[in-house]
């Protein structure tokens, strides 16, 4: 391919962007998505931002940005899919600004612009784009925060205020812990590199005062909602103090577990996960780990390396150590993995280069495999198409990009994940959501019934029905419950088939509508074969009691 290797690359992220687009205009996955969304949705109906309820009930997890940053496009553009994922879509291109920016400030433009690209098309950031949660947020806010600070060791004292700012952002989605990343990579290169001075430099307790200060809005909401209220039940029990969850058992407590959220920690988790997470650069980025261990490989490297070094080291090794883990953490060190892998591919020559672009040709060509296996497997409605699609993807893949060269091994990677992600966004997803019962309920509802008073029985994980049906959804956990407001004008109800006998017999509850329903999040092989997938399917319904 004749072209100048900066050109493809800035036309290959502008592919990949383009290619986001279908994502923002599908429904949203349960449950993470729905959730946030039916939260951030609440705070619309009933103008209050500064409590969060979900479930039909006080709501103590993650702090508030998300939730407030959500409604915010929820006033601007109405309660949508769209509305939800289009804030998240213009946060993950600002990262991958950062991401940039602080390359080429430390490296220069061609590095910048192939991290950039190993950025946007890791497959963990390309789901997150169809399935939003918070991380893509502290991503992006974490690495404009490293970006600012980075520069404010020689400039502005702006940039000190614009670091906190991000700072303050990214514990506003997640917690204190997020401080982490940003100030780990800083301590240890000073240390390094012997600049003992910064450590007790005013300018970096100022910072942290001014962290203090941008996240008081989040302190006077805990305290408000929870401190000033001990009556509430949250975590099944009374006495909950927002404040501490906030400064303590949201972060500490899960890292110990000895707080009111518990998991099963694995040390060996986010290796396996970063195996799959970023792909397709994932075996180039382990090889470039174990690279840098070897001193002669670091000599030529800007100082400044140990900043990204660190930052991605320390964090890791505490997600590792943690006993509370889930695969979407890791994306927050998804920029650091960018940059270390784009050094790495710049010195590949000669022999090494040529065993590595082989490596990376069999990983592709996996990949496009398992895409037709699941093409035979799942049975999707246009099966010809989807197939044409694939058999297309690889074709332009492997004869467009064609050379013994870096360009090459760089243009096949991110041209697979280019068609990874249209195959996801255009085919994949949407099959999988014929089995979200809830928005098809939600939506049914708004159309056929919009002055319904919609109310989920028996069921917790309603999420995506709280978010598409019409207006506030309450919540009956017991059946005293739907007796104290079973009287109620135009009540329709969302069970699960368990609950319908008994609404049946002694409500005379009358089925408005019936939906197939899978935990779309957690997929099986029965549920992947068209020929099986039956077995496993649920069913849900809408009723209305007489």
């Amino acid at each position: 391919m004749k072209i100048k290797d900066t050109k493809l690359y800035k036309l290959l992220i502008v592919l990949l962007t383009l290619a986001s687009i279908p994502a923002l205009f599908s429904s949203i996955l349960e449950p993470d998505g729905t959730l946030y969304a039916s939260m951030s949705k609440n705070i619309i109906l009933y103008n209050d931002w500064f409590n969060l309820y979900g479930r039909g009930a006080d709501w103590l997890d993650k702090p508030h940005l998300m939730f407030w940053i959500t409604a915010a496009s929820f006033k601007i553009f109405g309660i949508s899919s769209f509305a939800y994922k289009f804030p998240s879509f213009l946060v993950g291109l600002l990262g991958a600004w950062y991401l940039y920016k602080l390359a080429c400030d430390i490296y220069e433009e061609k590095t910048a612009l192939i991290s950039s690209l190993i950025f946007l098309s890791a497959l963990h950031i390309i789901t997150s784009t169809f399935d939003v949660r918070a991380e893509i947020y502290i991503t992006t806010f974490t690495l404009a925060s490293i970006y600012h600070y980075y520069k404010a060791q020689h400039n502005s004292f702006w940039h000190i205020v614009a670091g906190s700012f991000f700072a303050a952002c990214a514990i506003l989605i997640k917690g204190i812990f997020v401080l982490i990343p940003v100030f780990a990579g800083f301590i240890i290169y000073w240390l390094f590199t012997k600049q003992y001075k910064q450590l007790i430099n005013p300018k970096w307790y100022v910072a942290i005062l001014l962290i203090l200060v941008f996240i008081t809005p989040e302190l006077y909401a805990l305290y408000t909602q929870f401190d000033m209220h001990p009556e509430k039940v949250v975590f099944n029990r009374t006495g909950v103090s927002g404040l501490k969850f906030f400064f303590w058992d949201s972060q500490f407590g899960r890292f110990f577990n000895n707080g009111p959220i518990k998991g099963k920690g694995d040390i060996s988790f986010f290796f396996h996960t970063t195996l799959w997470a970023f792909l397709p650069w994932s075996v180039l980025l382990y090889a470039a780990v174990v690279n840098l261990f070897k001193k002669k490989n670091r000599e030529n490297l800007a100082p400044e390396s140990i900043i990204i070094w660190a930052s991605t080291t320390v964090t890791f090794l505490i997600f590792s150590l943690s006993k509370f883990q889930l695969p979407h953490y890791v994306l927050i060190i998804f920029p650091q993995f960018a940059i270390i892998t784009a050094l790495f591919l710049q010195k590949l020559e000669g022999k090494a280069l040529q065993i590595f672009l082989t490596v990376q040709n069999v990983v592709l060509v996996i990949v496009f495999v398992l895409l037709s296996v699941i093409w035979f497997l799942f049975g999707f409605e246009n099966s010809y198409l989807v197939l044409f699609f694939i058999l297309a993807g690889d074709f332009v893949t492997f004869f467009f990009f064609k050379g013994n060269d870096i360009k090459t091994l760089i243009g096949r990677s991110a041209a697979t994940s280019l068609s990874l992600a249209l195959f996801l966004f255009i085919f994949f997803y949407p099959a999988l959501l014929k089995y979200e019962s809830g928005m098809h309920a939600g939506n049914w509802l708004k159309r056929n019934y919009p002055k319904a008073k919609p109310a989920v029985l028996n069921y917790i994980d309603a999420f995506s029905f709280d978010f598409y049906a019409p207006g506030e959804v309450k919540y009956f956990y017991n059946y005293a419950d739907l007796d104290k407001t079973k009287a109620t004008i135009d009540l329709v109800i969302y069970v699960p088939e368990a609950e319908l006998p008994r609404l049946k017999k002694e409500y005379h509850a009358e089925v408005l509508k019936s939906f197939e329903y899978f935990h779309i999040s957690k997929l099986t092989a029965k549920f992947f074969n068209a020929k099986t997938r039956s077995q496993v399917l649920e069913r849900f319904y809408l009723v209305k009691l007489h």
